[in-house]
């Protein structure tokens, strides 16, 4: 794989890095969501969760739309979810004995 290619590669798993952008993720997985409603859903500040839904965007990961003066986010790219489950699935098979922890 050339350096540019892994450079790129890198950076998509940075972003997903942060726990807050994977609650994000997981709220958004049944449909749009509003700010505020995301900020509900995980419990954080709306000025936290708007710093990284603007990463998430940057990404790709999600996309965002605006009715009046609500802005709504909804997943971009679906293969994110792929790639959660392979994370998962992964360490549920590592951490099998810790019972409960990906539920």
């Amino acid at each position: 794989m050339p350096a540019e290619a892994v450079e790129l590669v890198a950076a998509r798993f940075k972003v997903l890095s942060e726990p807050v952008r994977i609650q994000i993720l997981q709220a958004l997985h049944d449909g749009p969501l509003s700010v505020n409603d995301i900020t509900g859903a995980i419990g954080s500040t709306q000025s936290n969760v708007s710093k990284h839904l603007r990463l998430l965007q940057d990404a790709g990961f999600v996309s965002r739309r605006q009715r009046g003066n609500t802005v709504f986010y909804s997943i971009a790219d679906e293969s994110v979810f792929k790639l959660c489950d392979v994370v998962c699935s992964s360490l549920k098979e590592k951490f099998a004995e810790q019972n409960g922890i990906f539920s």
